[in-house]
């Protein structure tokens, strides 16, 4: 199953290693889905190298249109962290359309 792993990026603090922290904290779950067999998907992976390549600041166009873009085509969320409005936008698009929502790597059967 494709995974979304949805948590804070920017939340809780600007601080490039405050970011990292988030950041290093879904690829951590990623990594957990992965083994278990699954496909893991982060829209921040995703969207930076994009934002990278803007001229000028893109985050705002790039980063919460593209994660819910890919929101859209997984089949569930793992939503970890704490309290990131992004995040919540992305477990909405799941809520929405009845797909699961997972709080724990624990919650996820084996692929």
């Amino acid at each position: 199953m494709w995974i979304m792993v949805a948590g804070p990026y920017r939340s809780g603090g600007g601080e490039a290693a405050a970011r990292d922290a988030h950041l290093a904290a879904m690829n951590r779950a990623a990594l957990a889905l992965l083994r278990m067999g699954h496909v893991p998907v982060i829209g921040v992976n995703m969207a930076l190298p994009v934002i990278a390549a803007a001229d000028g600041d893109a985050y705002d166009e790039v980063m919460m249109p593209l994660s819910l873009a890919l929101a859209e085509r997984c089949g569930a969320v793992l939503r970890i962290g704490g309290p990131s409005a992004g995040a919540d936008a992305e477990l909405a698009r799941f809520t929405a359309a009845g797909k699961p929502v997972f709080r724990d790597v624990a919650e996820i059967p084996p692929a």
